[in-house]
């Protein structure tokens, strides 16, 4: 699994058959990564193990591959500035249900800490556009993720 990730990351190697899916499994967990670690300049436990948690859950790993799988994304999301390789392999790859549940994902790894900051606010905006999502269907997925975590819009936003 871990050879297929750095695989992926190299640079002008040729996807593999799974490739597609390790392509897809970057993308999703470096967005995760970048709304929990960079928007706030923290990636504290709660966030990573949300991070963990999803991952497992979404992609069916153990816990090995998803510590390998959110190292490699970490890396990813560490050496790259914008967020469009990762759109464009979410599109690629998801309906618009799949679209919608990665932003309420993000969502939650945003809400971890229990407080939005602007910037992470922005950055799910930003998410939902290039992936998609119509900014109802995120303010839904925000909801539902406050619902979930016992938080109210205003003391959550």
């Amino acid at each position: 699994m871990f050879d297929k990730i750095k695989k992926f990351l190299t640079v002008d190697a040729p996807p593999a058959q799974s490739g597609r899916i390790d392509e897809l499994q970057v993308a999703v967990v470096a967005l995760l990564v970048r709304a929990a670690a960079t928007a706030d300049s923290t990636f504290d436990d709660n966030e990573r193990a949300t991070i963990a948690r999803m991952t497992a859950a979404h992609f069916d790993l153990k816990a090995d591959e998803v510590t390998a799988l959110i190292e490699a994304a970490t890396a990813d999301e560490a050496n790259t500035l914008d967020l469009h390789r990762w759109a464009q392999a979410i599109k690629k790859h998801y309906d618009e249900a799949e679209r919608i549940n990665l932003i309420e994902k993000m969502w939650e790894v945003v809400y971890a800490d229990g407080v939005l900051d602007d910037y992470e606010a922005n950055l799910l905006r930003r998410v939902a556009g290039l992936i998609y999502v119509p900014d109802r269907e995120s303010g839904q997925a925000r909801l539902r993720v406050l619902a979930k975590l016992g938080l109210t819009p205003a003391s959550g936003a």
